[in-house]
């Protein structure tokens, strides 16, 4: 039989992930997160600003309702869009943090 020091044995080891898989997750759960914000919030706020608020309460007409309820839609994305780049800001800045004191 032949024999193997320990450090032949540790090169044939597979190498460890860099990132933790804690870390893996809560990425992959903020992206999911965000992204099931993205589609429903701006469909779910079109709808009901144009049926509740712009035709129910302002009495505007069908064609007026769409315009401004869009503008609703479209103002939601964007609100959608900086929470995620602030949240994934500070995902970010807070991961490198806890790496750099390793």
């Amino acid at each position: 039989m032949e024999r193997y020091d320990k450090a032949a044995l540790n090169a044939l080891a597979p190498p460890e992930p860099r990132q933790s898989e804690g870390s893996i997750t809560s990425t992959l759960r903020t992206l999911l997160f965000f992204t099931a914000l993205m589609i429903t919030l701006p469909i779910g706020l079109y709808f009901s600003s144009k049926a509740y608020v712009f035709e129910g309460t302002f009495g505007m007409s069908n064609r007026d309702s769409y315009f401004y309820a869009a503008i609703v839609a479209v103002v939601a994305v964007h609100v959608v869009l900086a929470l995620f780049v602030y949240v994934a800001w500070n995902e970010g800045s807070r991961q490198w943090r806890e790496g750099k004191q390793d």
